[in-house]
Parts: structure tokens; C-alpha cells; sequence
């Protein structure tokens, strides 16, 4: 594994210089130098999963058959642009978060040469998408459709953050208002399509697939994205900041969380009250007060419970799956996130 990161990471390096030379724009030294710094310090610092995982799916796809130099590099291409496309999105995300750190580093936005311009240098990173597609899938047969996925799943995800967004206004601190429902909405387009669905499309397209005929697969790859957001609610809070790379900012901010969503299913009307009064609130008492509400009412325990039977319902949809090949996909995909721990 740490053989295909390299020759993904060496990938990057070859992208990165194309962009840096992009014949569309006339670079200067000031102007290439800040592309470089932006892109190192936004792109590559995550674990890569959305990436890699393009390369493991086209291999799992392809029966595990040597994937020749050309494959790897198209592979990793695209899963570049995912991780792209996450730079992209994290990048605005914490300016309007207002947030601290990301990845155990300053938001890039809170650099001081930076502040505002983070705004411009997130929509450079979008349109670095298409200068890639344009370069290396040109002419492909597969090449519309990716430009077409990309557009769709872009849409989506900033559709998920809006909601996102309008549910957590400051004016609105009505609680009851929070519901599995809504979390799951929230989650499915903020997160599941981008970093479950993507990854897969991107090598079902580039095995010669019509997405059309795999519906199935990404059901169950949204369902695992949901899986996946309520780990990462339950570790904004429960996870060590060293862990995990960043504070978790879920109750100060008033998120939609599963944990709190869990909270007003389980809690008394004067556990409610406690929530309604501390919820949302800056202050790092009210923030104590409400982790300990979630502890009284054991969401460690629930989150567990919930876990074992998620893991269970995935793993009966994914081997009702016709394709071998499609069911190791899905696998490998659940084993990199069953469980984890950031």
C-alpha cells in the first residue's frame, strides 16, 4: 500500500507541474509561487482515502489484474481531482465555520498573507478540475461522463452544505427542529456523494461501466457515507483532538449532530431544557455541561450499538450484490472505515 502512495503522491507532483504551466494563463514567478504554496499546503496533507480508493476500486474491478503504468496514472489522476474537489470544499467550509484548524495546521484562510483571498484560491482549486479531466481524459470514451459526475456531484454537495447551513442559522436555536431525518439529509448530500460515491463512479467509469446499470452500488455506498458522518459526529466530540487533527466544534456551532439529534430522542423534558439552554453556545461551561448530558444518557453505548447493526445491514446489502468484483469493492471500502478512530 505504501508503493501505490507513492506513485500516487508522485502523481501529484506531475499534476501540480502541469498546472503551475497551465498555456491558458500567462504565470508570473509571484503568481506561480502562491499556486505551489496553496496547492501544498490544501491538497495533499489528508489521509488520501477518497483517492487511493479510485486505484484500489479500478483494480478490484478489473479482478485484481496488474494495472499497467498508464492505469495507475489515470487512476490517480482522478482520484486527484476528488481530493481536489475536497480541497476545494474544506477550504471555503472553514471560512464559513470560522474555523481554527484543519489536519492539525492553521485553516489556510488564517494564515496571515492569506485571510480573504482563501475565497478566490478555493474557486482556483475547483477550476483545476477540469484543466486535469481536460489534459488527460480528452478524447476518451469515458470523458463526458466524468466531466458530467463531477458537475453532478459538485451540485450536490454544496446543496447539502446549504442546508447545512440555513438549519444552523443563528436566529433559529430551535432543537426540535434536529431529526434523523434531517441528518441524514444533510449528510447524504454534504458528504456521502463526494467521498463514498465519487471515488467508485470514477472507476466504474473508468473500467468502461454505464453508472446507469449501478444504482445498487450507490445506495449502498450513500448508506456507508451516512455511517461514516455519524463516526465523524461521534468523534468531533468523543475523539482526542490529537487523533483526530482538529477540536471538534459540533456543539458551540450548533451542528446537526447525531449525537444531539440522539440526545433530544432520549432526554427528559429537563434534559431538554438543559440542551435548549447550553446548545450552540460558545462558552466552554455550556459545552461541559452539554457533554455531560451525553454521557448521563450514555451515547457512547448508543453510538456502539448503532455501529455493530450499521455494519451488519451494509454487509447483507453488499453480498446481495450479483458482481464479485462490484461486492469487493464495497468491502474494501467498509474495512477502511468500520471502527476507525479519526
Amino acid at each position: 500500500m505504501s508503493d501505490l502512495k507513492s506513485k500516487f503522491l508522485e502523481v501529484y507532483s506531475a499534476l501540480k507541474s502541469e498546472l503551475l504551466h497551465d498555456p491558458a494563463f500567462e504565470f508570473t514567478d509571484v503568481s506561480r509561487q502562491w499556486v505551489e504554496r496553496m496547492l501544498d499546503y490544501n491538497v495533499p496533507g489528508g489521509k488520501l482515502n477518497r483517492g487511493l480508493s479510485v486505484i484500489d476500486s479500478y483494480q478490484l474491478l478489473k479482478d485484481g489484474k496488474e494495472l499497467t503504468d498508464e492505469e495507475i496514472f489515470l487512476a490517480s489522476a482522478l482520484g486527484w481531482c476528488i481530493e481536489w474537489l475536497q480541497a476545494y470544499f474544506l477550504v471555503l467550509d472553514d471560512i464559513m465555520d470560522n474555523s481554527q484548524t484543519r489536519r492539525g495546521q492553521p485553516c489556510w484562510y488564517r494564515l496571515p498573507k492569506v485571510g480573504m483571498i482563501a475565497v478566490n484560491d478555493g474557486i482556483v482549486l475547483r477550476n483545476h478540475i477540469p484543466r486535469i479531466l481536460k489534459k488527460h481524459f480528452r478524447g476518451k470514451p469515458c470523458y463526458v461522463d466524468l466531466l458530467d459526475l463531477f458537475n453532478e456531484v459538485e451540485f450536490q454537495t454544496a446543496c447539502g452544505q446549504m442546508i447545512d447551513l440555513i438549519t444552523t442559522l443563528e436566529g433559529e436555536k430551535d432543537l426540535s427542529k434536529y431529526s434523523i431525518p434531517l441528518h441524514h439529509r444533510i449528510v447524504q448530500y454534504k458528504t456521502a456523494y463526494y467521498s463514498f460515491y465519487l471515488p467508485v463512479a470514477c472507476a466504474l467509469l473508468m473500467a468502461g461501466e454505464n453508472l446507469e446499470n449501478h444504482i445498487d452500488v450507490k445506495n449502498v455506498l450513500i448508506e456507508m457515507g451516512t455511517y461514516f458522518q455519524v463516526q465523524d459526529d461521534y468523534l468531533d466530540c468523543f475523539g482526542h483532538p490529537d487523533v483526530i487533527g482538529k477540536i471538534g466544534t459540533d456543539i458551540e456551532d450548533y451542528k446537526c449532530s447525531w449525537l444531539v439529534v440522539k440526545a433530544m430522542e432520549l432526554s427528559n423534558e429537563e434534559q431538554k431544557k438543559l440542551l435548549h439552554e447550553n446548545y450552540g453556545k460558545e462558552d466552554p461551561t455550556s459545552v461541559a455541561k452539554v457533554k455531560e448530558l451525553y454521557n448521563t444518557l450514555n451515547l457512547q453505548g448508543v453510538f456502539e450499538e448503532y455501529e455493530s447493526k450499521s455494519y451488519e445491514k451494509l454487509i447483507s446489502s453488499i453480498e446481495a450484490h450479483p458482481s464479485k468484483a462490484v461486492q469487493a469493492v464495497l468491502k474494501s471500502f467498509l474495512a477502511k472505515i468500520y471502527k476507525r478512530q479519526k
